[in-house]
């Protein structure tokens, strides 16, 4: 399972900008040469840092040209024989929101039980929490706000955000809304730019044969995916694997029992993010028995959404997204997102 995992996790970082570091070193995988690749570059890309190339060099001199890479060549990317597994990582919290003694301007709604994006037990409270936190104390023009928890989701959207008992609430998939105007969420909220960018991935038995290069492989296949909030990629743009042909499609309400069916061979495969897949798989004590495939069936986009009737709706959405291109631009988006993906793996060792 691990593997696949980390080439995920290592992309979902590269994604927001971010250099691999040694937490998440891409190896025991083969790599196809590409034109202006150098031993170093292929170090950097795989460990974080040029200081490894000679390990490559020593495990494919038949495949180079003295120390020279050749495009299209396959290299053998071996792990380092004293790598060790990471050792927990601290995430220091992020900064508190401001608490003035009177009532706040902007009042946030989000819930538990979402790891790595939010959750009270998380560092910081989770990835996506930590960001909209940063993004508000970096938005022009800030105001006084609290972050709020009600951990039953099915009240969040209906009602509490549709009645304005919030103001705000995330993180929320963004439907396909020219796609399907009337999807409730379409009518009734505004969204935020994505504050991060989730792959959907196929898990399957790790000794059963499931080929996924796109929709067409999922012909006459069942699939397991959660129902609730755990399924939020259901209406999003990149849903064609949900229209095939010949698909059966079962929800169960909770992410093991999609495991449950997949181990009973009632299922060929459990679809969910990639985030929530693995922490399921290591609570179930699954870890190498199933594994997600490397295509990914979606991506989906994690917001901050607001009521359409919301009189200041516009310019809350202008400071959310303005925070987000500061905390981009100023390097502090890095830097949370690389911190809260390592303690993910961490947990996963």
């Amino acid at each position: 399972m691990q593997k696949p995992l980390l080439k995920w996790i290592l992309r979902l970082g590269l994604a927001g900008g971010l250099a691999p570091s040694a937490a998440f070193a891409l190896c025991d995988v083969n790599y196809v040469a590409k034109p202006g690749d150098n031993l170093f570059s292929i170090s950097e890309a795989h460990f974080g840092d040029r200081e490894h190339w000679k390990l490559i060099y020593e495990r494919n001199q038949r495949m180079l040209a003295q120390t020279t890479v050749i495009p299209g060549r396959t290299l053998y990317i071996p792990c380092p024989e004293e790598e060790k597994p990471a050792v927990p990582v601290k995430v220091e919290p992020a900064k508190p929101a401001p608490q003035p003694a009177g009532n706040v301007e902007l009042t946030l709604l989000t819930g538990g039980s979402y790891g790595p994006f939010s959750d009270q037990n998380l560092p910081a409270q989770g990835m996506v929490t930590e960001l909209v936190n940063a993004a508000l104390n970096e938005a022009p023009s800030p105001v006084s706000y609290t972050i709020n928890w009600e951990e039953d989701w099915t009240k969040h959207l209906f009602p509490l955000l549709n009645q304005k008992t919030f103001d705000m609430g995330f993180p929320w998939v963004k439907p396909d809304c020219e796609l399907n105007p009337q999807n409730e969420r379409c009518v009734n909220f505004h969204f935020s730019d994505p504050v991060v960018t989730v792959p959907v991935m196929l898990f399957v038995e790790a000794d059963r044969s499931f080929d996924y290069r796109g929709p067409e492989d999922l012909v006459g296949k069942t699939l397991c995916r959660p129902n609730g909030y755990f399924n939020q990629d259901a209406d999003t743009t990149r849903r064609a694997w949900l229209d095939v042909d010949n698909l059966t499609v079962l929800a169960p309400v909770h992410p093991r029992e999609c495991f449950a069916l997949l181990q009973r061979h009632e299922v060929d495969a459990v679809a969910m993010n990639l985030f929530l897949g693995a922490d399921t798989l290591v609570q179930e004590g699954l870890r190498g028995d199933v594994v997600p495939l490397e295509q990914p069936l979606a991506e989906i986009g994690l917001h901050v959404v607001i009521s359409k009737r919301h009189w200041r709706g516009t310019s809350h959405l202008y400071r959310v997204n303005a925070g987000l291109k500061a905390l981009r631009e100023n390097g502090q988006f890095d830097e949370i997102l690389n911190r809260h993906l390592e303690h993910f793996w961490s947990q996963l060792q």
